[in-house]
């Protein structure tokens, strides 16, 4: 990086590690900075922390001041929304809760439950004001992560103006020289489906083998919820996504697991891979990742996805 032996700082925060790679050390100052930022987020955002403003929320309802990161957030989260036909939405954590995946991570499921279809009469940020009408838990799990790896970007962007990489937990930004990924097979983490190389932007992924459990009639649950129903999705498996910005990715990367996701990807400009349960990979047209396999280096054009077979 630069002529540089990179310097990396590892550290674990809300529920994952995250690494940063430099061409130099960051002063003491930058991680300081870097903390604050992410502790602010978590203790706004997270439904697992009792001392939140979420929690708060989800015990009483009522309104208060909208936090930094509200509008941007909750506005990708309506377009999800409205691009999946409700499969996201942003009070689904109570859903979450119902199969287990709660502030006690007790992974006890209940029977399922959808999230509230009307959740726009009941939810608001306009005017500088966060408002719930009535206790639900807000869930911003479907893109948080990335606007967090976003918001880190730019602290350590102010210090460091040569190459960077923000990693937290396969959710990351680049800035500067390329740098390839490689995209982790769902059902082996020790392989990978391909390798994208990312140059002034964001990759976000998921994947339904991570934070998943067992019911207690056997069945496999996991985290990525169609909030319709409150079940888990079944069809994909895992999906990946390349934006200008994390926030961006990871909304898609969210989408990607519903019908309408390629759509809204195709709208807001971004390439993406996904791998179903059964072992197909599809991508966008012109997706410039290459997956193994492929004989032409995976770019594609023409009106929809590609689609090839993956040994499972």
């Amino acid at each position: 990086m630069g002529g540089f032996a990179p310097a990396s700082w590892r550290f674990d925060a809300i529920g994952t590690t995250w690494e940063v790679v430099t061409e130099r050390p960051l002063p003491a100052s930058a991680h300081g900075e870097v903390g604050a930022v992410i502790d602010a987020f978590d203790r706004v955002w997270s439904r697992f922390r009792a001392d939140s403003v979420v929690s708060a929320l989800a015990r009483d309802g009522g309104s208060v001041s909208a936090p930094p990161d509200a509008s941007a957030m909750l506005e990708a989260l309506a377009a999800l929304s409205d691009a999946t036909g409700g499969a996201v939405n942003p009070l689904v954590g109570a859903s979450l809760e119902a199969l287990g995946y709660d502030a006690e991570y007790s992974l006890r499921d209940r029977s399922p439950m959808a999230a509230p279809a009307d959740w726009r009469d009941r939810l608001g940020w306009q005017s500088g004001v966060l408002t719930l009408t009535e206790p639900a838990t807000i869930d911003v799990g479907a893109l948080g992560k990335g606007r967090l790896v976003d918001r880190v970007m730019e602290v350590i962007a102010r210090t460091e103006h040569g190459d960077i990489t923000v990693d937290a937990g396969g959710d990351l930004a680049v800035r500067g020289r390329p740098q390839r990924i490689g995209l982790e097979h769902p059902f082996d983490p020790r392989r990978a489906i391909g390798v994208w190389e990312v140059t002034d932007a964001a990759l976000c992924a998921s994947a339904v083998n991570r934070r998943s459990w067992t019911s207690a009639t056997g069945a496999t649950l996991h985290h990525v919820l169609d909030a319709r129903t409150g079940n888990p999705v079944r069809k994909i498996a895992a999906t990946w996504a390349v934006a200008r910005d994390a926030l961006t990715a990871d909304a898609v990367a969210t989408a990607l697991f519903f019908d309408g996701g390629p759509r809204l990807a195709h709208e807001w400009g971004v390439e993406w891979v996904r791998m179903t349960t059964d072992g197909q990979a599809e991508w966008s047209p012109g997706c410039s990742a290459h997956l193994f396999g492929q004989t032409d280096g995976g770019a594609r054009t023409g009106p929809g996805p590609r689609t090839h077979s993956l040994e499972r």
